[in-house]
């Protein structure tokens, strides 16, 4: 990542735009830059005097420069340099959702595609269970749904810090239920979020087609709006579109807001390219960024992977950042989506985890009902994701290739008649697919 030394430059290069170099010269030739944080920038003059100056007229100018660069807003402060030890003593690392510290809203890149859910997510960290209650946050994969629901979180954390705040993902509430059923601790689980004073549930579609965890969410829900906690989900697609979820479910998730994220725009693209390289430390010409944000047009994480392409080619190899780099860089981001195949092992990763079952169980000879239709479902997914053979998939499931066959044809049939069976299988998909980006 470039050192606050580095971004000092680039923002000096910005503002002489605006000012001479005289200018620049008088007030800032002994300024240091000490560290830029996820929202603060620090320097540090040497005269009181100076410092005044800075503060009454040039920190706009500062701060114009770091929108600039990151299309992010920061606070400029100016400190004498005896209070450098302030802020970069190493201060200890808050434990609230460890590793998220990134995901704020001043990092988060505004355009068109996502400003309204931007806005709403806004709205409700600043006035948390007031308005917009349950918002409900719903796009493709990787557009932004769950930095705004970790930027939500950090802000209502800051400004309310005795509030209890409880983030989940669909998958991993379903499985601590089953966990807190067999354990018997069904109450601490209930106490454990319906006392939540923010409830923060990411991929809530993972719920969906689960009987006891719809059971158990409505009445968690209930419990959290009459008490007026916010509540926000998000999903890959609106309630509506959620065929398996259960209709007094699709009707609460209703009654907040709605917000959708797009896929970004080419401004929106070329912002985030710009932001993601400068604070990855990777320098790159415009021609470069204009480059990748028109060929990279599928989400933010394709965006993030494309810089951090570069960035490893730059410091492994010794590459010169160039459009050929890019193209070598972002070869596999072009290929087209029958290229990139899945092994069996994650295909029945990914059923076994959807239907609570053990994998071993999906290959081995239980004939129970429910593990006998996950492994025919992950025998048709496999055959319609790989290019495996009758005989090749057989062998993951020690059956001959009639059999898996016969399961694939059984299965084929049924999703034509049956909706739930045909959104399971495409929710599957969907989660195959997401392990692979």
């Amino acid at each position: 990542m470039n050192s606050a030394a580095d971004i000092w430059a680039k923002v000096l290069s910005l503002m002489e735009r605006n000012m001479t170099s005289t200018t620049i010269n008088t007030w800032f030739d002994d300024v240091e830059a000490i560290t830029l944080n996820k929202d603060q920038f620090i320097l540090a003059s040497p005269t009181e005097f100076k410092r005044d100056i800075i503060k009454e007229r040039y920190v706009p100018y500062v701060a114009g420069a770091l929108k600039e660069l990151f299309s992010a807003d920061f606070e400029v402060i100016v400190i004498p340099p005896e209070g450098k030890s302030l802020y970069t003593g190493g201060a200890a690392k808050s434990d609230f959702l460890p590793g998220t510290d990134e995901y704020t809203f001043e990092r988060f890149v505004v355009g068109s595609s996502n400003k309204f859910a931007h806005a709403a997510a806004q709205a409700v960290a600043d006035n948390p269970g007031e308005s917009y209650n349950p918002l409900f946050i719903y796009g493709d994969s990787g557009l932004g749904k769950t930095h705004l629901l970790y930027a939500v979180a950090h802000t209502i954390h800051k400004k309310f810090p005795s509030f209890r705040i409880t983030y989940i993902k669909g998958d991993a509430f379903t499985n601590e239920l089953v966990r807190a059923i067999r354990e018997g601790k069904n109450q601490e689980f209930r106490e454990k979020y319906r006392n939540s004073d923010v409830f923060l549930m990411d991929d809530v579609h993972f719920i969906a087609g689960r009987e006891s965890t719809q059971e158990e969410m409505f009445h968690t829900f209930n419990a959290l709006y009459e008490r007026q906690r916010q509540i926000i989900f998000t999903s890959d697609r609106p309630p509506k579109e959620l065929l398996r979820l259960e209709d007094r479910l699709k009707t609460r998730f209703e009654w907040g807001l709605l917000a959708d994220i797009k896929k970004p725009e080419y401004e929106t693209r070329l912002a985030i390219v710009k932001n993601k390289a400068i604070r990855m430390g990777v320098d790159l010409p415009e021609p470069v960024l204009s480059y990748i944000a028109e060929n990279i047009t599928e989400n933010v994480r394709q965006l993030e992977g494309t810089v951090k392409k570069i960035l490893a080619l730059q410091e492994l190899m010794g590459k010169k950042v160039d459009i050929n780099t890019v193209i070598r860089a972002v070869r596999d981001m072009f290929r087209d989506k029958s290229d990139i195949l899945p092994s069996p092992d994650l295909i029945i990763q990914e059923v076994a985890k959807f239907y609570t079952i053990d994998e071993d169980a999906i290959r081995g000879q239980s004939r129970m009902k429910e593990t006998n239709t996950a492994r025919q479902i992950a025998m048709y997914i496999i055959r319609n994701m790989t290019n495996l053979s009758l005989t090749d998939i057989g062998q993951e499931f020690k059956r001959d290739h009639t059999t898996v066959l016969h399961a694939i044809n059984r299965i084929d049939e049924q999703a034509k008649r049956d909706n739930e069976l045909s959104e399971i299988i495409k929710d599957i998909r969907a989660n195959v697919n997401q392990r692979l980006e």
